[in-house]
């Protein structure tokens, strides 16, 4: 079980195992592309070989790859829609190249088509985007902090995709503590959080946690990171999603501001062991 951070490719994607190496993190996760928008830097031989090098020099032991914060595969519009697909099933093709384990993306909104019908075409759109897929990089659904109609902030709506898709090339689900805690997991009472899990999805569909604390309360519907510790999940909670995490091997990434991230990865490594 490795600990990481979220790191820039400013300059070229080979800079980031070093700058995560910097901040002390085992394994990284990185966009391959603007997450704003915009045409995805060419990965030519020279910058992957040069990547997978800077890799093995800095003891890296895993990459994740991040999807722009565009995609919404329940979308009315066919553009956004078929949009998104092109941009998963490249994050895929470009992660798979890079070596990445997993691609996470959000799902979008159900705003334009209702709950019942966003998650059905969302399924329809995962489907048609894993067509003729061989890469190596598997896809994991990322739980949403719940603001709006935003797919996925009930365990409930990823399970019924997941089990809708039925392919192999999505792994599982990301889980972000933050995301979760603000969607009403509670993580203060852990033994409670994790049942719930269970039954909403299977505690075996967690992939990767992004391990970040919340700014704001369970059950706010706002996505507000806060550092480890410094947020109302607190530090207690986190040492025991450390060790859960250490116990089923699930790498967490840390999505906190660079300016302490190093004490946050520090920190969730104090707790391994215990």
């Amino acid at each position: 079980m490795n600990i990481g951070c979220h790191v820039s490719i400013a300059q070229g994607v080979f800079n980031a195992p070093q700058r995560a190496a910097d901040l002390g993190a085992e394994c990284f996760q990185i966009f391959t592309r603007s997450p704003q928008g915009g045409k995805a830097p060419t990965l030519t031989k020279e910058i992957l070989q040069s990547f997978k090098i800077q890799n093995s020099k800095f003891k890296i032991s895993a990459v994740y790859v991040h999807t722009p914060y565009y995609i919404n595969f329940a979308s009315a519009d066919n553009r956004i829609r078929y949009g998104s697909v092109s941009v998963v099933r490249d994050e895929l093709e470009r992660a798979s190249l890079l070596g990445a384990k997993y691609v996470m993306t959000h799902l979008g909104s159900a705003k334009d088509l209702g709950e019942q019908a966003g998650q059905e075409k969302t399924i329809e759109m995962l489907k048609k985007m894993l067509e003729g897929y061989t890469g190596s990089a598997r896809l994991l659904l990322e739980n949403s902090a719940g603001a709006g109609a935003i797919i996925g902030d009930d365990l409930t709506e990823l399970a019924h995709i997941l089990k809708g898709v039925a392919n192999e090339n999505i792994a599982g689900i990301c889980l972000d503590t933050q995301h979760s805690f603000a969607s009403g997991y509670d993580w203060r009472d852990f033994a409670k959080t994790l049942k719930r899990i269970d039954q909403e999805i299977g505690l075996e569909k967690i992939k990767l946690i992004h391990a970040n604390d919340s700014l704001t309360e369970c059950g706010s519907k706002k996505d507000r990171h806060a550092h480890i510790g410094e947020g109302l999940i607190g530090a207690e909670a986190f040492q025991k999603i450390v060790a859960f995490a250490e116990k089923n091997n699930i790498d967490m990434i840390l999505e906190t501001e660079h300016e302490k991230v190093m004490d946050d990865i520090e920190l969730l490594r104090s707790f391994r062991g215990k």
